[in-house]
């Protein structure tokens, strides 16, 4: 007995039109035939995994959980977040950084306020312009022993 993978990660949206078409711009995502419920509700395709959208009155987005989406392109959804005034320095203290074993990460808000992590496994592989506009976490917190080799990538970078 064990777990396989994630199935889908389900947030609140404040409007579901507008939820959707943020999260179909900026990442590519598709929407998909939805199941009925008592409250609005709305699938979006996700890689081979799902993001749900839900909406109701009696919830907020929280300050510090989050999605975390690899995308295809981290240069182009981080230009393109930017432009936006997307980028949360808030939650994690940094917009975007870097790690010593080399994946990226940056922080967005989506509009219903919900974290949204953007990840990337190698960070030669950027634009040495926008990799200068990123943080290292080394220089925030050392990156000691194992946590020096840590990785957002099971099995090892993409």
């Amino acid at each position: 007995m064990g777990a396989l993978r994630v199935n889908h990660v389900s947030i609140h949206a404040n409007d579901l039109e507008e939820s959707a078409r943020f999260y179909e711009e900026l990442f590519g995502m598709r929407r998909l035939p939805t199941a009925t419920f008592p409250e609005p509700v709305l699938w979006l395709a996700l890689g081979e995994q799902q993001l749900h959208l839900f909406q109701r009155d009696d919830v907020e987005a929280p300050r510090a959980h989050h999605v975390a989406i690899d995308v295809d392109d981290f240069e182009a959804v981080y230009r393109e977040a930017k432009s936006r005034g997307l980028l949360d320095g808030e939650a994690w203290h940094q917009r975007a950084r870097y790690h010593p074993a080399g994946w990226v990460q940056m922080y967005i808000r989506d509009p219903a306020g919900n974290l949204v992590e953007v990840d990337w496994p190698d960070v030669s592989t950027l634009d040495p312009e926008l990799v200068s506009e990123l943080a290292r976490l080394e220089a925030q917190v050392p990156q000691e022993g194992e946590a020096r080799e840590a990785t957002l990538y099971t099995g090892g970078p993409k």
